[in-house]
């Protein structure tokens, strides 16, 4: 272990890390000066300690506390079989960035593959189990790797209740309040300021995606958030938009419509119409995808169940 410090806070407040490492592997971890050892001479059970002391240390590195909620679903990874190699081959490496971003879960893993090889991806999933997030690093990575030419950020505008031309502010000051969740990732993985000054030089842009028509989307990575709130006709223009080097990113939350009742979502239409089209990728995260509180968690589960009940009466 490098020094004393980073062992501090790998093993945890009151070695509550610790703790969960030994109830996981069943087997006693000890600790002498720097050092971390098990209490058991047992190859595979040393060679999967390694790999979870490795992955926390990669999430030190890219500036992530080291809790207990983020040592869980390290733990939960390797229980689901995946090797050091998947999740570093999967590590979202952006260009001047203050952080790497790493999958902490087998569904985030999944879609991220999904994100390095299809050109349109659907994530569906409860608020906190990182479909926003990851998309949005991965945007970030295409476009500062100069893979794509610019990112261009939308999202339906609902919630207000009134149209666009009535609030306050040029354009993007209209939009920028319902794009702040994309913006809050943008501020935390790029230094401070380097975010506005993709935004000024046009290299990221905001459009309602009511600005959509008529568009062709050439050379870019798009991404609309919140798809749940289109309706079906939005859908399908924001979908007929893409043009050639491009790749779409679609996330929403099913769960969380703010449509007038009975208008159909456009995000769940086209997830029916269009599972079968190979070249789409449509990755579905859950509860325990949820990595942002663990009572985060509990409350997205809790929910979960109830709608089970619901629909059961």
């Amino acid at each position: 272990m490098p020094d004393q410090d980073l062992l501090s806070r790998l093993c945890g407040t009151n070695d509550s890390n610790l703790h969960l490492i030994e109830k996981h592997l069943g087997v006693s971890v000890f600790t002498q000066g720097n050092e971390l050892s098990l209490g058991k001479a047992d190859s595979q059970l040393i060679n999967q300690f390694q790999h979870i002391v490795d992955r926390i240390m990669d999430e030190a590195a890219a500036g992530y506390d080291i809790g207990p909620d983020l040592v869980a679903s390290i733990l939960q990874l390797n229980q689901d079989g995946h090797r050091p190699e998947d999740y570093r081959s999967c590590g979202i490496v952006i260009s001047g960035a203050v952080k790497k971003v790493y999958p902490k879960t087998t569904n985030q893993l999944q879609l991220v593959r999904a994100l390095r090889c299809k050109d349109m991806v659907f994530c569906t999933g409860p608020a906190g189990s990182g479909k926003t997030f990851l998309m949005m690093a991965e945007a970030l990575r295409l476009v500062l790797a100069g893979q794509v030419r610019s990112l261009i950020l939308t999202r339906p505008v609902v919630e207000a209740g009134e149209s666009l031309g009535y609030l306050p502010g040029d354009l993007e000051q209209k939009i920028n309040p319902y794009l702040r969740p994309l913006f809050d990732v943008i501020n935390t993985l790029l230094p401070p300021g380097f975010g506005k000054k993709l935004m000024d030089s046009g290299v990221i842009e905001v459009a309602p995606l009511a600005y959509m028509r008529g568009r062709t989307l050439n050379n870019s990575v798009v991404l609309l958030d919140e798809a749940q709130n289109t309706t079906r006709e939005q859908m399908k223009m924001f979908l007929t938009r893409m043009g050639e080097g491009s790749k779409v990113f679609i996330t929403g939350d099913i769960t969380q419509i703010d449509l007038p009742r009975r208008t159909p979502s456009g995000l769940v239409h086209c997830l029916e119409i269009l599972k079968d089209i190979p070249e789409i990728g449509m990755i579905q995260l859950e509860a325990r995808d949820v990595v942002r509180n663990e009572l985060v968690r509990k409350i997205v589960q809790a929910y979960e169940i109830n709608k089970i009940k619901e629909d059961s009466e």
